[in-house]
């Protein structure tokens, strides 16, 4: 590896401050930066707060995506050939790969746009390149259908760069996280791309008879479930879905690994469940429709919602800051996601929207809880104050 850091080193020289190259610095920083650990530790933003780097804690996030990364890949190859060959499966590797060669031109696309932006806003501010768009870039082709064009999402990318991130300042200043802006973006965008019985499974345009409706489509409509939409499957993972969200076994793997390395909040993710299984449970009581009798169990396993509760809710940027204020903002995105559920048959996948909404109140909450602690601190003094005068 001495080998490695001495050519590293070589290629820096022309770009070192007084030399030729000086303004394209942060480029070649960035090289060096994500091989070895920088030779320094951050020491202010509102996201990382120890002697642990940025890009460190961006590369945790990435090793937690990669089992529903993997799982996405298999499942996309898998849609496309349950629903083509009428339940005859061909070998594993070909499942594997057909999916492969669909979901690795949006994660190229993904990286190519966000990255060149980040490049040219380093290069333009003088500043270092941002760390952050590591995780955003692997997360926004995992929330998109499987066959979006990829002018689309580089549109999608595009957006959630420029108007969700440097707009406000570039990683650590952004009020919303830029997967879930890119995903709105292309919703509203292009519609008839981002909802509908086709856009789940692979080629379904292009095959007569090709259904591939997700489960809360479906209800939403009124339509009965098949037999293999069970709990089971839902939670394995074997059903139409975004790339990355279907498979919660893989989602909860990803949880382990946030959690158990400190860089996702287990306090957003308990109540995010903890609030939407208690306002699925409200809905199954009262049942008047297909959404509220949909059993509260199974709206924990289908849509978005555990792949957003895990790793879009616990945003450390965007997500509540406080101990008190990360429990109730879980509590309310886990609330709102099954409210717009089973309110807006337009859109029956509702995580997006709660999380974003959110984000915009997550500063009003932190707020409240210091200021609660300041109130109860001041009340304690003034007793204490009391009992020494009597």
């Amino acid at each position: 590896m001495k080998f490695l850091r001495d050519k590293i080193d070589q290629m820096k020289k022309p770009f070192e401050k007084g030399q030729k190259f000086e303004k394209f610095a942060p480029a070649i920083n960035a090289l060096d930066t994500f091989l070895y650990v920088p030779n320094h530790t951050t020491k202010h933003g509102a996201h990382i707060r120890d002697a642990v780097d940025l890009k460190r804690t961006m590369i945790t996030v990435i090793i937690a995506l990669i089992p529903a990364l993997l799982f996405g890949i298999y499942n996309a190859g898998y849609q496309h050939f349950i629903q083509l060959n009428e339940g005859v499966l061909p070998p594993f590797m070909d499942i594997f790969l057909h999916g492969l060669w669909k979901v690795l031109p949006m994660i190229i696309v993904s990286y190519a746009v966000g990255l060149g932006i980040e490049f040219a806003f380093a290069i333009w501010k003088g500043h270092e390149v941002n760390e952050g768009y590591l995780v955003s870039g692997l997360l926004i082709p995992m929330v998109m259908p499987v066959d979006l064009p990829l002018w689309m999402l580089a549109i999608s990318v595009a957006f959630a760069v420029l108007i969700g991130k440097e707009a406000f300042g570039g990683t650590g200043m952004n009020i919303f996280n830029p997967a879930l802006l890119a995903r709105a973006f292309a919703f509203f965008a292009y519609p008839t791309y981002m909802s509908g019985d086709k856009i789940w499974v692979s080629d379904a345009t292009t095959i007569d008879g090709v259904s591939g409706e997700t489960i809360l489509g479906a209800l939403a409509n009124g339509k009965e479930l098949p037999a293999q939409w069970d709990f089971w499957n839902s939670f394995i993972g074997l059903i139409p879905g975004s790339v990355g969200e279907t498979s919660v076994l893989a989602i909860l793997i990803g949880a382990f690994v946030l959690i158990a390395t400190g860089v996702g909040s287990w306090k957003i993710m308990v109540s995010g469940v903890v609030g939407a299984a208690l306002t699925a449970m409200m809905f199954n009581a009262v049942g008047l429709t297909a959404l509220m009798n949909f059993d509260w169990t199974n709206h924990l396993v289908v849509g978005g919602f555990a792949f957003g509760i895990v790793f879009m809710a616990t945003d450390p940027v965007s997500a509540a800051q406080t101990d008190k204020g990360k429990i109730i903002y879980g509590l309310l995105i886990g609330f709102f996601s099954i409210m717009i559920r089973v309110f807006n048959p337009a859109y029956p996948e509702g995580v997006m929207l709660a999380i974003l909404l959110m984000n915009t109140l997550a500063p009003t909450i932190d707020y409240f809880v210091v200021n609660g602690n300041i109130a109860k601190r001041k009340r304690r003094l003034a007793q204490s104050k009391q009992l020494k005068s009597a």
